[in-house]
Order: structure tokens, then C-alpha cells, then sequence
């Protein structure tokens, strides 16, 4: 329990740093794309880049924003899937008691937005839309909690951390079922048996992260080309990644002592370089480490750096940049107001809705040192969509007004969920909570 509990303060942590440089990103995309220099953040993102070689089969051309959104994002997707996996097997979802709060919360959390953005929208133009305001962003949201310091109970950071989780599964599944258009299925087959015979191999403890690299590369491509967007198969190749260790950490720690002992008669100063027994004791060392780690602990720990500091900002800067044009306003305006009405209110009413009912039907425990005001704080964070619902964004419209009105209303309805979620959690929570 120590070990997950550090392992989650790390987490959350990482997530909060990240969070405030996904928020400048941000900001520079809109200042960006509406100053003299628009012109050029346009062509930078639609400039077309090739990989392979050109004029042959064997090569693919694609606008940056589109190895942005297909290709990186796969290994955000990749790093979600390792997250979900994890806490299935070891961590907060790992019975249904334990789970079941923060599953009523995510369906609370998905269920009302779409549904208020439908009976919002009456009919009108842009309803594919309707997946936009459904999915929460967790770095933004653990970032605000990072802003109420200590007097935020730690059972409110795990129960945010869960739900967010649950939430960003419930997204997946409605991008690959209801967003993926022209499915070959002939490819998804072939991407099928490479997962199913991954996933044999991981089960059967036989691993190599090299192997299962260009494996995952293939399975994407399949994807890719597929019609079902290429980024469920970052979600599909986590489930392959095994966690259970080669070496338990008794062992490790015996053999790791006994080979440390060739150095303890060694003076330093004496010799600047290693004798034949030391050199073999670092690298039976250096093996048996290897064989220590959890393959899939180890990759969420190396991966995890580089979606939250490079990839998702990089991504924030190619999809934040809305220009404020009011020239479509008239036609467009109801959906910057919905979607952004549906994050709010949607999530705020949803998520509080479902927990409330999950825990007086006794489905669920409220978590320890949390109340009903704190969960209404944590309910109305749940609206704060950014990452997912920008992603969604692309995926739902291909008319360039309607997606500068939905990005509008995202980042609208992100910005007053963060604000409200921020002001009652103040409110509510003690300054002396630790």
C-alpha cells in the first residue's frame, strides 16, 4: 500500500507540472493563430511531411497535425492504456467495491453531458459533436488540486485519478465505435491476430520490448489504414505489456549485495580502473536490474516524462490555436454554447448525481476524509475536457467553422468547469487538512 501510495503521489506530481505547461501552450496556439503571424501556424500544421520513400507503396505522406494526432497521440493512448491496465491489476479498480464509485462517477460524466448537449442542440446543425464534452482532462484537473496545496485529502486525488481514468476508457470506446468510418475489417483482422499473439506471449512471460516495438509499429499501421483511428491501438498493445517481474525483489536485493561486496575492499584512491570480478559484478548487476522491472511500470515511468512535457503540449499547440472569428458566428454559436454548457453542467450534475445515488444504494463508500461539498468541487473539475475533447474535436467535424466553434467551447467550458471546481473546493476544504 506504501509502494502504490508513493507510486500515485509521483504520478500526480508529474501530471501538475505538466498541467501548467499544457496551459502556456495553450494560450501561445490562440495568440498564435490570431496574431499577423496566423498565416503561418495554419501552413505549419498542414504542411505535408513523408516517411519512406515517395512515389512507391512504401511510404506515407500525411499534414503534420495529422502525425500529431495519429501518430503521437497513439503513445499518450499507449501510456493511458498502461495507466488502466495498472490500476485494474493493482490499483484502485481492482475490485468492484473499490472501483465501483469511480465507475458510477465516469458514467455520470458521460451520460449527462451528451445528453444535455442533445437536448441542447434540438436538432440542429452539428450533433456528431456530441462526444466532445464527455471526457475529462486529468493533468489539468490534478494541476488545480496542486493549487489547494495539503488541505486536499488524499482519498480526493485518488478518487479524481480513478474516474478520470474510467472516464478516458469510456472515450476510447466511443471514438473506436461511434468515430471510425470505411472499416476495412480484412486489416483489423490481421491487427487482431498480431495482438492476440502478443498478448499469448505476455501471458506466457516471454517478452522483448524490442520485438513488441515493431510489432506495436505494425498493429498502428493496420490501424491506420484500417478506418478505426490508429490511436485504439495504443490502448490494444498496452493490454500486452506484462506486469508481473522475472525477479522478485528479495532475490534482487540478495544477489545485488553479495556482487557489491567486490568493491568494499577496494580503495578508490589506489586505482583508477575496475578489476575483472568488479567489471562482471556490474554487469550481472546491470542484468539482473533489467530483469527486475516490471516491463509495464517501466515504460509508464519512461514514457510518461515524454507524453506529459513534450507530446501532449506539442499537441496543445497544434489543436488550441481557435481564431476568434465571428464571421460563421450566427450559424455556429449554438454549438461553442452547448459543448460548453455540456462540459459544466453535464459533468457537474452527472458526476455528483451518480456518486450520490452509487453511495446511498451503499454501491459504493465515500472515500475517507471527503463530503458531499468536496465531491460537487471535484464534479465540477470533471468539465474540464481540454485534451480528450480537442482530440474528439477532430474526429467529429471536418466543416472549419464548426470546429473552430466546438474548439471555442471547449476551451470556454473548460476554463469556467476549472474556475468553479477550483472556487468550491476552496471553499470546502479545510486549511489545516492535510
Amino acid at each position: 500500500m506504501k509502494r502504490i501510495s508513493n507510486s500515485l503521489k509521483r504520478f500526480i506530481k508529474l501530471e501538475t507540472a505538466s498541467s501548467i505547461i499544457l496551459f502556456v501552450f495553450s494560450i501561445v496556439a490562440v495568440i498564435w493563430a490570431n496574431s499577423p503571424y496566423g498565416s503561418i501556424y495554419e501552413e505549419l500544421w498542414y504542411h505535408k511531411f513523408t516517411i519512406g520513400f515517395s512515389g512507391t507503396d512504401f511510404h506515407l505522406s500525411k499534414p503534420l497535425i495529422l502525425w500529431i494526432n495519429d501518430g503521437l497521440m497513439a503513445i499518450f493512448f499507449f501510456v493511458i492504456g498502461l495507466e488502466v491496465k495498472r490500476e485494474i491489476l493493482v490499483g484502485e479498480l481492482t475490485t468492484l467495491r473499490k472501483a465501483s464509485l469511480p465507475i458510477f462517477a465516469a458514467i455520470g460524466g458521460m451520460l449527462f453531458p451528451v445528453l444535455l448537449f442533445y437536448i441542447l442542440n434540438k436538432g440542429e446543425i452539428g450533433i456528431e459533436g456530441w462526444g466532445i464534452p464527455m471526457a475529462t482532462d486529468i493533468a489539468f484537473t490534478l494541476g488545480i488540486l496542486k493549487l489547494l496545496g495539503k488541505r486536499v485529502p488524499l482519498g480526493l486525488k485518488i478518487f479524481l485519478t480513478a474516474f478520470a481514468i474510467v472516464d478516458d476508457i469510456g472515450a476510447v470506446l466511443v471514438i473506436a465505435i461511434f468515430y471510425s468510418a470505411n472499416i476495412q475489417w480484412d486489416l483489423i483482422g490481421y491487427a487482431m491476430l498480431i495482438f492476440g499473439t502478443l498478448a499469448f506471449l505476455s501471458y506466457r512471460e516471454i517478452y522483448s520490448k524490442y520485438f513488441y516495438f515493431i510489432m506495436g509499429f505494425v498493429v498502428w499501421l493496420l490501424f491506420l489504414k484500417s478506418g478505426i483511428h490508429p490511436t485504439i491501438a495504443g490502448i490494444l498493445m498496452a493490454f500486452t505489456i506484462p506486469l508481473k517481474r522475472k525477479v522478485d525483489l528479495k532475490e534482487y536485493l540478495k544477489v545485488v549485495s553479495k556482487q557489491l561486496s567486490f568493491f568494499k575492499a577496494e580503495n578508490s584512491h589506489e586505482h583508477k580502473l575496475m578489476n575483472k570480478e568488479q567489471l562482471q559484478a556490474i554487469d550481472y548487476v546491470e542484468s539482473i536490474t533489467e530483469k527486475v522491472h516490471s516491463p509495464l511500470q517501466q515504460l509508464e515511468h519512461t514514457l510518461h516524462g515524454w507524453v506529459s512535457y513534450i507530446i501532449m503540449p506539442i499537441f496543445a499547440l497544434a489543436n488550441a490555436g481557435v481564431i476568434l472569428s465571428f464571421e460563421d458566428f450566427e450559424s455556429t454559436s449554438h454549438i461553442t454554447i452547448n459543448i460548453a454548457l455540456a462540459l459544466v453542467l453535464g459533468n457537474g450534475i452527472g458526476i455528483t448525481l451518480l456518486s450520490a445515488l452509487a453511495i446511498k444504494l451503499k454501491l459504493a463508500d465515500l472515500p475517507k476524509g471527503v463530503n458531499f461539498k468536496q465531491l460537487i468541487g471535484v464534479s465540477l473539475l470533471g468539465g474540464l475536457g481540454f485534451t480528450m475533447s480537442l482530440f474528439i474535436v477532430n474526429l467529429a467535424y471536418t466543416n472549419e467553422s464548426f470546429i473552430a466553434a466546438s474548439k471555442m467551447g471547449v476551451i470556454i467550458g473548460s476554463l469556467v468547469a476549472g474556475v468553479l471546481g477550483y472556487i468550491v473546493l476552496r471553499l470546502t476544504l479545510k486549511p489545516t487538512a492535510k
